[in-house]
């Protein structure tokens, strides 16, 4: 069962930069490359505790539809989200936020494991885990950029925040 493990710094606030990783649109922007779109559940905005989103995206060619759950949330320091259908057996997405004085540490830890038994685990070593590592430093980067310029005000609506 791979983990994988990216850390970020982003110089901008704590609060902003938990905000961005867990807004809706601003995941679609960062997996536009995949047609990635909300579906069901919340589709724009930020998502909070217990609440789910359904993505529709096309990996590997193939349609996909993936419907997680924000399972836990301490503002503004950790959020974890779920998957409850999907094509993965399982996974967990940990979302840790670290303040270093005018700038955030942002670590995310994305346990999962395939289905399939041990063909999921070979399409894991070969292919799958360096995927899904490029996709989420990829959807990191682009929370940086919007953090670190004023675009985080494109897609953060300041009333909702801090929720």
């Amino acid at each position: 069962m791979p983990i994988i493990q990216i850390k970020i710094v982003i110089a901008a606030p704590i609060e902003r930069c938990f905000d961005l990783s867990r807004n809706i649109d601003l995941h679609k922007i960062s997996t536009s490359h995949t047609g990635e779109e909300a579906i069901a559940g919340g589709t724009s905005g930020l998502i909070g505790l217990s609440e789910t989103v359904t993505w529709r995206a096309r990996h590997f060619g193939i349609r996909q539809t993936l419907t997680t759950r924000i399972t836990e949330l301490d503002y503004p320091n950790f959020f974890v989200d779920e998957m409850v259908k999907g094509a993965f057996k399982r996974f967990r997405h940990e979302h840790h936020f670290k303040d270093l004085g005018g700038k955030t540490e942002m670590r995310d830890y994305f346990d999962y494991e395939s289905p399939l038994g041990i063909l999921g685990r070979m399409f894991d070593f070969v292919i799958l885990k360096k995927y899904m590592q490029n996709l989420l430093e990829q959807r990191n980067l682009v929370i940086k950029e919007y953090a670190e310029s004023d675009r985080w005000q494109e897609v953060l609506n300041t009333k909702e925040s801090g929720s």
